[in-house]
C-alpha cells in the first residue's frame, strides 16, 4: 500500500530532531570556538603561513620557542601571587610583584628567588618594567599609580612616599585597572594597558621620570579576553601581549598587527600542562622569553634553532 502524502506528522519527527540536535551542535561548537579564540588563532596561523623565513628572522617568531623550565615553583611565594615579570639587562636578573602581599622580589635567569623587598605603601602592584639608570616603574592596579623607584643592592624594603608617583587615570571597571606596564627604549616610553576592557597607552621618559602626558594609544589587540601583561623586545621593537583568560601571547609587528603567537596550553610548545594564570612575561636580548604565573610558577622558553 503507498505511503499517503497525509501521514502523521509524528513520523517525521526523528528527523526533524536529528536536524534539530545538529544544529545545536554548530551552534556549542561555535560559542566555544569564540571562547577558546579559535577562530582567531586560525586567522593568525593563516598569516603565519605567509610569512617567510627572512620576516621570520626579522621578528621574536613565538612558533619557534619551546619550554626549557616548565612551571617550577618559586621557593618561599606559595602563598604569593606573581603579578608581572620584567628583565634588567643590567644585572642579567628578573624583577617580579607579588600582589596579594605587596612586595618586589629579584630572580635570577633559572628562576631562584635572589631577594624580597617590601612594598609599603602599595596596596595592589600589578606591574614592574625596568628602565633605565637602576630605575623601577611599578603600577598599582587598585590606586591608579604608577611609581618608579630604585632599588639598589642591600634594600629589603620601599616606602611609596619616598618616591615619584604618576597618576594613570581611572579605571572602567573595579579591580581591573592597569595591570600591564614595559619599557620601549626605542622610542623612549612607557607603554601600560588596562586589563578589562582593554586599553593601551604611551608614556614618554627620559627612563628616569615621565615627561608631558599619556597618549592613548587607538585600536584594540586581537582576539584577547583580557591584558595580563606586556613587554618589548629589545631586539625587534615588538610588543608583547600577554591574555591569562585568553591563553595566548602574542606578537605584535610595528604596525601594531598580530604577527605570530603562542598558545599557553598543555601538549602546546613543550607545556606539560597549560599555564594556569600567566600574569607576567618578559624577554632578555638573547630572545630568551621569561614567563609567571601565579601563584608563584615560573617558566622559560628557548628558541629551537631550526
Amino acid at each position: 500500500m503507498p505511503r499517503s502524502r497525509f501521514s502523521s506528522p509524528a513520523t517525521h519527527w526523528p528527523r526533524r530532531l536529528w536536524a534539530f540536535a545538529g544544529l545545536l551542535v554548530l551552534l556549542v561548537l561555535y560559542i566555544v570556538a569564540h571562547l577558546l579564540h579559535w577562530d582567531d588563532r586560525l586567522r593568525w596561523s593563516l598569516q603565519e603561513w605567509h610569512e617567510t623565513p627572512a620576516e621570520q628572522a626579522q621578528a621574536v617568531w613565538l612558533p619557534g620557542y619551546r619550554v626549557d623550565i616548565d612551571a617550577k615553583r618559586l621557593p618561599g611565594l606559595e602563598d604569593d601571587e606573581a603579578s608581572d615579570l620584567a628583565y634588567d639587562p643590567d644585572s642579567k636578573t628578573l624583577y617580579s610583584v607579588m600582589g596579594k602581599h605587596p612586595f618586589l622580589v629579584q630572580l635570577g635567569l633559572d628562576g631562584e628567588v635572589l631577594r624580597k623587598i617590601a612594598l609599603n605603601g602599595w596596596t595592589n602592584p600589578e606591574g614592574v618594567a625596568v628602565l633605565e639608570g637602576g630605575h623601577i616603574a611599578i603600577t598599582d592596579e587598585r590606586s591608579q599609580l604608577l611609581t618608579i623607584v630604585t632599588a639598589p643592592a642591600g634594600v629589603t624594603a620601599l616606602n611609596i612616599a619616598d618616591f615619584p608617583q604618576f597618576p594613570l587615570g581611572d579605571a572602567e571597571q573595579k579591580n581591573k585597572g592597569t595591570e600591564a606596564v614595559a619599557w620601549d627604549p626605542r622610542h623612549h616610553r612607557v607603554l601600560f594597558g588596562q586589563e578589562r576592557p582593554i586599553k593601551l597607552a604611551s608614556w614618554n621618559g627620559d627612563g628616569s621620570t615621565l615627561l608631558a602626558q599619556p597618549q592613548p594609544i587607538q585600536g584594540r589587540p586581537f582576539g584577547l579576553r583580557n591584558l595580563s601583561a606586556m613587554t618589548v623586545d629589545p631586539r625587534t621593537g615588538h610588543v608583547l601581549l600577554l591574555s591569562a583568560d585568553s591563553h595566548l601571547l602574542v606578537e605584535l609587528d610595528d604596525n601594531a598587527q598580530p604577527l605570530s603567537y603562542i598558545a599557553l596550553l598543555a601538549h602546546f610548545h613543550g607545556l606539560g600542562a597549560t599555564i594556569p594564570q600567566a600574569e607576567g612575561v618578559a624577554l632578555d636580548e638573547q630572545g630568551t622569553l621569561y614567563m609567571v604565573s601565579e601563584p608563584n610558577l615560573f617558566y622559560r622558553f628557548k628558541k629551537v634553532p631550526k
